[in-house]
């Protein structure tokens, strides 16, 4: 008598179609069992597809519902798929024949069969016909701007084609023999008058929260780079804006969008290390190098750079209790600070920023068991490992990267607005304001630190 003869598959489905059915429906047919792996969002996101419309949860559901189907799972990382074969005991991997030749590999752990795939109908064809693309436009000439630019080019669903700056001239050089941008204004009200739908901001930082309340009563989305405000009842003002007006605030701290930073999180949370006693981040930058302007160096490092591992802490440790600041000044702005903060449980949080020093930009998450170590530049993460003790035992986790790291923020950008969901998982309003205090109590303890003088 034959044994059951199990089946497995993997795949995004986004916007699941006759295609992925067809597919699927061939699949089982080489069997009895058939289990589906549907790519999570971020594991996508690492290997280029940027232009997901819909969230992992609606995905998996949409498969489950399916009666054929026997078991659906979540494909998180590369190297799952030998896993899996091991793990469920496969007979049959099953997949489509545009990749021929890619899962050979996989022989070794079962039989692979090459399916074919109906013509004519595709995931990325459907998301032409039910989303336009959004039309985003860029607010100030920063130093971030033409990276930005470069970067939405790997995310389809965004258009970028005017901007905005005070100074006229400044605009007009930049759009002159620019293909992309064609429509430059120095009139913030026109430029919001538009049918952008959404805006990106780089500019001073004490501009931001001028423009940011002015994008959001003109029912803009805004993607700003951090901080989004100087001020605590600022800050709350715009989230509250936000939150009544149904749109998008979201600080561009793109380390909270990565791929492997994201992965780093959920097998945290998986326990191995043990209880956090300690994170410790560093991110220094020597900006007089990078023929930065004093105007911006001014800023002070912490304004500039505590917004990065302040995020780490946050997402591990929670919200702090308390907070001390050991700075170093130069001409009336912190060039260096070492930020400690405590958590429930007595865990420490140990940030260092600095522009008039250099350290060595990795990050230590200490656990009862073991520890995390993720190597320079910790905040554009492509890998990380797990140690302890024994050696032996390091897991080693390695991460695609591409461009600057931008694609992957501008990304989620995107799809929260075509998802119609103001807030990201990756970045919540809870994770804003506590990155954004950091900057705000440190002005109160210069403050105090004054009057006591």
């Amino acid at each position: 008598m034959r044994g059951m003869i199990t089946v497995i598959t993997y795949g995004t489905y986004d916007m699941l179609h006759k295609g992925h059915i067809n597919l699927l429906k061939r699949a089982k047919a080489l069997g009895d069992y058939l289990i589906v792996g549907v790519t999570d969002e971020n594991y996508d996101r690492s290997r280029g597809k940027l232009n997901v419309s819909e969230s992992t949860k609606k995905r998996m559901k949409a498969v489950e519902a399916l009666d054929f189907v026997d078991k659906v799972i979540v494909e998180t990382h590369k190297g799952q798929k030998a896993e899996d074969m091991v793990k469920y005991d496969v007979d049959i991997f099953a997949i489509g024949d545009d990749w021929i030749g890619a899962f050979d590999y996989l022989n070794e752990y079962t039989h692979v069969e090459y399916l074919p795939r109906t013509e004519g109908i595709s995931s990325t064809q459907l998301r032409k016909e039910h989303f336009s693309k959004i039309k985003l436009g860029l607010v100030g000439l920063g130093r971030d701007t033409e990276a930005f630019i470069e970067e939405a080019q790997n995310v389809s669903s965004i258009k970028i084609n005017r901007i905005y700056a005070k100074d006229f001239l400044a605009v007009k050089a930049f759009t002159k023999d620019n293909e992309l941008i064609k429509y430059g204004h120095d009139n913030y009200e026109d430029f919001l008058d538009t049918s952008i739908q959404a805006v990106y901001i780089d500019t001073v930082l004490d501009r931001h929260y001028h423009l940011i309340k002015a994008a959001l009563e003109a029912d803009k989305h805004v993607l700003c780079e951090n901080p989004i405000a100087l001020g605590k009842e600022e800050l709350k003002e715009l989230l509250h804006i936000a939150k009544k007006r149904k749109l998008i605030l979201l600080p561009a701290v793109k380390t909270a969008f990565l791929p492997a930073f994201n992965q780093m999180l959920k097998v945290l949370e998986e326990g191995d290390i043990g209880e956090i006693r300690e994170v410790r981040a560093t991110r220094t930058s020597l900006y007089r190098e990078k023929n930065y302007p004093d105007t911006f160096i001014a800023q002070g490092a912490t304004n500039i750079l505590s917004s990065y591992p302040s995020l780490l802490v946050k997402k591990v440790l929670g919200k702090h209790k308390s907070i001390d600041f050991f700075d170093q000044e130069e001409n009336g702005y912190d060039i260096s600070n070492l930020i400690i903060t405590r958590h429930k449980g007595g865990a420490v949080g140990v940030s260092r920023v600095a522009t008039g020093a250099k350290s060595e930009g990795d990050a230590v998450i200490s656990g009862s068991k073991g520890y995390i170590y993720i190597p320079a530049p910790w905040w554009l993460t492509k890998s990380f490992s797990i140690r302890f003790e024994d050696e032996h035992k390091t897991q080693e986790y390695k991460y695609e990267f591409a461009g600057s790291g931008l694609r992957y923020m501008i990304a989620e950008f995107a799809s929260l607005i075509q998802r119609n969901k103001s807030t990201s998982k990756m970045l919540t309003p809870t994770d804003i304001v506590e990155i954004n205090r950091i900057p705000l109590e440190y002005d109160e303890f210069k403050k105090l630190r004054k009057k006591e003088s």
